[in-house]
């Protein structure tokens, strides 16, 4: 008998395992070039976010943590404080609850939340190529005015066709920017 150590999975889950340490090293770097410690629970908070990796509650980050890890309060106030050195985005499902994705520096992903159900459903690339192209004038207009310090966030919400059922890849179609 022939043993294979290959499957028809993109990813195995030593890749992901070493992704997963990557981005914890990658965080842990931000925290300590933005001054703040690192702490066990901050530490435990960032592994939570990197193994969610979709905008989560805090009441699921808090969940998905050891039971002694911290409480509640902490986990608040530890994501404000990444909020504060960009190192957490902050989006809203249509109820205002506030989510959470971890900010590594990679390219803003964008996403449909289903009103009915709360489940995010990725836009296709293609859309999210031109959405970006569209926020990028927009914020150049902006700076030509002389903003600084531009951020955005863009949120969509609604109810899939077939009422609860989510496609996988949501396409949009192209917009013309004036």
């Amino acid at each position: 008998m022939i043993a294979s150590t290959q499957n028809n999975y993109p990813m195995t889950d030593a890749q992901n395992d070493n992704h997963a340490q990557d981005s914890l090293k990658l965080a842990c770097a931000h925290l300590k070039s933005a001054g703040l410690r690192l702490t066990q629970p901050r530490i435990a908070i960032l592994r939570a976010l990197i193994h969610r990796g979709q905008p989560t509650r805090i009441e699921q980050i808090h969940g998905d943590l050891p039971t002694s890890c911290c409480d509640l309060v902490t986990v608040y106030r530890c994501l404000a404080a990444f909020e504060e050195i960009h190192l957490v985005h902050r989006s809203f499902n249509h109820s205002g609850t506030s989510l959470y994705t971890i900010n590594l520096g990679g390219a803003q992903r964008y996403h449909i939340i289903c009103k009915n159900t709360n489940e995010l459903t990725a836009l296709d690339e293609v859309a999210v190529v031109e959405l970006r192209r569209c926020v990028q004038q927009v914020e150049d207009a902006l700076r030509a005015r002389g903003y600084t310090s531009i951020s955005h966030a863009v949120e969509f919400f609604g109810v899939p066709p077939t009422g609860n059922r989510v496609d996988k890849q949501i396409a949009v179609p192209s917009v013309a920017v004036r």
